[in-house]
């Protein structure tokens, strides 16, 4: 017997996977939810009970990609310097947005201001990882990287905030993917790290 949970999840999913066809095939503004709703099976109505709007189907879509990107890059994260697992925990999301630039650069617009349900989700996310990378940081002063005055949430602040400006220099075109990660963030990283070293 399926579960009332069993149920909701299913529609969730093929919400999620609806928006994301649909949104890839015809870009986000051209998709209405009338029609993410009808390939995904589900009356109109109960896609809003698993998105507030459009705009949070985007992030509905993204939270569980970029979820999954957390998950990977901290379970292969390598032994070496704090630069080279900042770089690569943050190649792993370069490569969630390069499955589909164009549905990135709506996501990205998004951002400011969102607080649909899966918004939320997406900032907790966002939240989560800051709190690994300050892990990271704690441990890279233990090994002596970094000055032990250096406050490791405001440097995991620092360090997504050069992210960030990679990606859109990127989604905004003014580098290619392989040059946003290298020379751009990798030199705008080693930057901030190097003035933090204490030495």
């Amino acid at each position: 017997m399926v579960t009332r949970e069993a149920r909701k999840e299913d529609k969730r999913a093929r919400l999620r996977d609806a928006a994301w066809a649909l949104f890839r095939e015809k870009g986000f503004e051209p998709t209405t939810t009338k029609e993410i709703a009808a390939r995904a099976g589900v009356a109109s109505g109960t896609l809003f009970l698993y998105a507030r709007d459009k705009a949070d189907l985007l992030f509905l879509v993204f939270h569980e990609r970029l979820s999954a990107a957390v998950d990977e890059g901290l379970r292969t994260l390598p032994d070496g310097p704090l630069l080279e697992q900042l770089l690569h925990l943050f190649a792993g999301f370069f490569r969630v947005y390069a499955e589909a630039p164009e549905v990135a650069r709506a996501f990205v617009k998004e951002l400011p201001g969102a607080d649909g349900p899966n918004a939320q989700l997406t900032n907790r996310l966002t939240m989560s990882l800051l709190t690994h990378v300050s892990g990271l940081v704690q441990r890279a002063q233990a090994r002596g990287e970094l000055a032990a005055d250096v406050p490791p949430m405001l440097l995991a602040q620092n360090a997504f905030a050069l992210y960030f400006f990679a990606l859109t220099a990127w989604l905004g075109r003014m580098t290619t993917l392989e040059g946003a990660l290298d020379p751009l963030l990798r030199s705008s990283l080693a930057l901030q790290l190097r003035g933090l070293s204490g030495k």
